[in-house]
C-alpha cells in the first residue's frame, strides 16, 4: 500500500549542544543523552544529509520534520541556550535549504530565556521552520509559567504549532519513583518505558491548567506516543477542568487544540483508540528517527488498518501539510 508520508517527529542533534550538556555537572545533567549512544543512533542523529534522506528512501518517506533530540537546550544556562538555540535553528534551516523538497524543521528555542525565545520563534519563523519543539519544563520551571506567555502569543500569532517532547523527571522524582532496579532498568524506567510520557502529559495538562488555552485558543499543540497518556486518562482529566474553572474540559481541548502522532508506534490498539477519542483530522505520522526503525513493510502494514481512504491519507501526509504547510 503506497502513499506519501510525511513524518513530523525526526530527530537530530547539534554538536555543540550535545557537547554543552555533557559538561553539565552530573546532578544537572540529563541520564537520557544515553540513549542518543546506543547502536548507530548518535552517527544518524548528525546526519542531515546524504544518509538521512537514503534512511527516508528506505521507509518510503516524502518528507522529514526534523527536531533537536532531548534534551536539546532545555538543561542549559541561557547564556549557553540562546547562542546554541539560535546555531541550530541556523543549521536546520540551512539542511532545509540544501533539500528542500525532503526536509522541514522544528526550532529549537531558549526557554531559559523567555524574551529571547520569544525572539527566537520569531526569527526561526522568518528562516521557514514550521513549528517548535519544546519540554515540559527548563531547569524547575514549568512549561505553563507566566514568563512564556510571549511565546504562546508568538506561536498562536504566527500559526506555529508547538511540539511537546518527553523529558527526563526531576532528579528527586527518579530517585523516589525510578530508582532502585539497575542501572539500565532504572534509566528505561524513567525514559521512554514510562517516565517520559507523564512527563510531557502533564505538562500538556498543566498548559490547560493554567489557562494558556484560554489565553491563546488559536495555540496549536503536538503530542506524540499517541497523546502521551492523555488520550486514555481524558474523561478522568476532565475534573481538572472544572476544579480549575477553564472554559472547555480536557476533552475538548484535546479534539481542539492537539494533534496526534505515533512517534513510530505502529500498534493498531493504538489507532482504534484515537479515532475514537479525537478525529483523524488529528492524527500525524512520524517514525521517531532514528530510535525507531519500522520498515516500510511495517508501516504499509499499519496503514491497512485505517478504516478508509481519506483518514489514510490524512495521517500519512494530509494532517501534517494543513497543520505545518508543507508543500
Amino acid at each position: 500500500m503506497s502513499a506519501a508520508l510525511i513524518g513530523v517527529e525526526e530527530h537530530w542533534v547539534l554538536d555543540g549542544i550535545d557537547r554543552a550538556a555533557r559538561a553539565l555537572p552530573p546532578e544537572r545533567r540529563d541520564p537520557s543523552l544515553a540513549l542518543n549512544d546506543f547502536g548507530d543512533a548518535a552517527e544518524r542523529l548528525g546526519d542531515l544529509g546524504a544518509g538521512r534522506l537514503a534512511a527516508m528512501d528506505e521507509q518510503g518517506l516524502a518528507v522529514q520534520v526534523v527536531s533537536l533530540a532531548p534534551p536539546a537546550t532545555h538543561g542549559l544556562d541561557a547564556a549557553d541556550a540562546v547562542p546554541l538555540s539560535r546555531d541550530a535553528n541556523d543549521r536546520a534551516a540551512a539542511a532545509v535549504a540544501a533539500a528542500p523538497d525532503r526536509l522541514r524543521a522544528f526550532a529549537t528555542l531558549p526557554l531559559a530565556d523567555p524574551a529571547a525565545a520569544a525572539a527566537e520563534l520569531e526569527r526561526a519563523a522568518a528562516l521557514g521552520v514550521v513549528g517548535a519543539m519544546v519540554y515540559g519544563r527548563t531547569g524547575d520551571v514549568p512549561l505553563d509559567g507566566p514568563q512564556f506567555e510571549d511565546v504562546w502569543a508568538v506561536a498562536e500569532e504566527r500559526r506555529l504549532p508547538i511540539f511537546i517532547h518527553p523529558q527526563v523527571p526531576p532528579r528527586a522524582v527518579r530517585e523516589t519513583a525510578y530508582a532502585g532496579i539497575d542501572e539500565l532498568p532504572d534509566l528505561a524506567l524513567a525514559t521512554f518505558a514510562w517516565g517520559w510520557h507523564l512527563e510531557a502529559g502533564t505538562a500538556a495538562l498543566r498548559l490547560m491548567a493554567a489557562g494558556v488555552l484560554d489565553r491563546h485558543p488559536g495555540l496549536r499543540l503536538v503530542l506524540g506516543h499517541w497523546g502521551e497518556l492523555l488520550l486514555f486518562w481524558h474523561d478522568r482529566a476532565d475534573g481538572l477542568a472544572r476544579a480549575a474553572g477553564l472554559q472547555r474540559s480536557i476533552t475538548e481541548y484535546l479534539r481542539e487544540n492537539v494533534w496526534i502522532t505515533a512517534s513510530g508506534m505502529l500498534d493498531p490498539a493504538m489507532l482504534r483508540h484515537a479515532l475514537s477519542i479525537t478525529t483523524p483530522d488529528r492524527l500525524l505520522f512520524s517514525t521517531d528517527y532514528p530510535f525507531q526503525h519500522p520498515t516500510r513493510a511495517q508501516i504499509d502494514a499499519f496503514l491497512a488498518e485505517f478504516p478508509d481512504d481519506a483518514s489514510r491519507i490524512a495521517f500519512t501526509s494530509g494532517n501534517a501539510r494543513t497543520l505545518l504547510g508543507v508543500a
